[in-house]
């Protein structure tokens, strides 16, 4: 892992009023690429602490190299502790209903104001128009964005597997972060940047819309699609095993059809061209669907490798805490998910997924863990002048989060 100090964010200070996916995610990204991250929480903490079932690995995934200031910011004295971390602060990134920052009084027109250097990041559900006023989550636009609609069989419109539209969304806001910061480094100030969950969307499904603009031809949903290619494709095998198993290009089907001896489909004049043989797959697959069950799921995969075709286990989530080119190449990060972030109650040993990039040949490592609640709320007040006895007596007020060594104290979260 590089020298925190030699990250190419080292030096910046970004302060986040985020929960879920979207808005950590931007944080995330942020924090890896070495800022200094402050994530500002509600006294009870951020509710995706405490989140079971499919939200039990958000906090643990998407918090890591940031810092916990517990903070009730509807009292005039938590709103003042902000104030003095954005006076100086190089980001600002928050993702609640609109008009939430503005009540708080850390809108844009008042934090520009404030800091006239501040780059303001906004994760919404749609970009300003007709929908803004909508309540979006990731399935919502994925079902409204046509990409339910394409993940599903026909008639069964289906979310993907994962937050695309949240990490994605995150991303784009640190990519406008990003450019936002290179236009101060001309102009000498900052601007507002804008990401949604909508329009991300849309840009996902861009290649589908397209395919109809240029073709006249609507996109079938994926499961009942014209493939572009002829063999690319998911094959039950012995034992009850399946494997993905693809040859795209006439040299591969010719490499895959001499290495298990197809001499009959290689000579076949119908099957000459990848073109054709998607014109064929009607009757094509089913023969390769048969002649390929009768080899296991990893003895296909290795002669696939042997002739350089692709090909892919079906792998679950879990069983990539162990996969072995992530372990070789250092794209896990052991790390210790504290008990109050984990959805279990206690701590949590485990590896977490870096950033898919590297920097000079090096990955982007951990250097925190996902805090606990508060866990920096002392040390930050300290750095902006606070006094021990001022600490103490915020503490005691409960405008301040209590060192997660303590109970914290009952309180209704605030709007942060």
């Amino acid at each position: 892992m590089k020298n925190p100090e030699q990250l190419p964010l080292a030096g910046l200070r970004v302060v986040e009023f985020t929960h879920m996916v979207m808005g950590p995610t931007c944080g995330l990204i942020l924090a890896d690429l070495g800022a200094e991250v402050i994530k500002v929480e509600p006294i009870a903490g951020d509710s995706t602490r405490k989140l079971i079932g499919s939200g039990a690995g958000f906090f643990g995934t998407f918090n890591r190299n940031k810092k916990s200031l517990a903070v009730d910011v509807k009292d005039p004295r938590g709103r003042e502790i902000v104030l003095r971390l954005l006076a100086n602060a190089d980001v600002f990134s928050e993702n609640f209903k609109g008009g939430t920052m503005d009540k708080l009084g850390f809108g844009y027109e008042a934090l520009s104001k404030l800091n006239p250097r501040l780059v303001y990041v906004s994760h919404k559900g749609f970009l300003p128009g007709p929908y803004e006023h909508r309540t979006a989550l990731d399935e919502v636009v994925q079902m409204m964005g046509g990409l339910a609609y394409m993940t599903g069989p026909e008639g069964r419109p289906l979310r993907a597997g994962t937050s695309v539209n949240d990490i994605m969304g995150g991303m784009f806001g640190a990519i406008g972060a990003l450019a936002a910061l290179a236009q101060r480094e001309k102009t000498g100030r900052g601007q507002e940047v804008q990401s949604a969950l909508f329009e991300n969307n849309v840009f996902l499904v861009a290649q589908h819309m397209m395919q109809f603009a240029v073709s006249g031809k609507p996109a079938a949903p994926m499961p009942s699609r014209i493939s572009a290619w002829a063999v690319y494709d998911v094959f039950s095998v012995k034992h009850g095993e399946q494997v993905f198993l693809a040859a795209v290009s006439d040299t591969q089907w010719a490499l895959m059809c001499d290495e298990f001896g197809f001499a009959d489909l290689r000579s076949d004049s119908r099957l000459a061209s990848n073109n054709a043989r998607v014109q064929a797959r009607e009757w094509m697959m089913p023969l390769l669907r048969e002649r390929f069950a009768a080899f296991g799921a990893a003895e296909l995969a290795a002669r696939f490798e042997k002739i350089g075709l692709p090909y892919a286990p079906i792998t679950r989530p879990q069983d990539l805490l162990d996969d072995p080119h992530l372990v070789a190449t250092g794209g896990l990060a052991p790390v210790t998910v504290p008990a109050d972030a984990s959805g279990a109650g206690r701590a949590v040993e485990t590896r977490t997924a870096l950033l898919p990039l590297t920097l000079d040949g090096e990955r982007l490592g951990l250097r925190e863990a996902p805090p606990s609640l508060g866990q920096h709320t002392g040390v930050l007040l300290s750095e902006l002048g606070y006094t021990p006895a001022d600490i103490d007596s915020l503490r005691d007020a409960n405008v301040i989060g209590a060192h997660p060594e303590f109970a914290q104290p009952a309180h209704e979260p605030s709007a942060a």
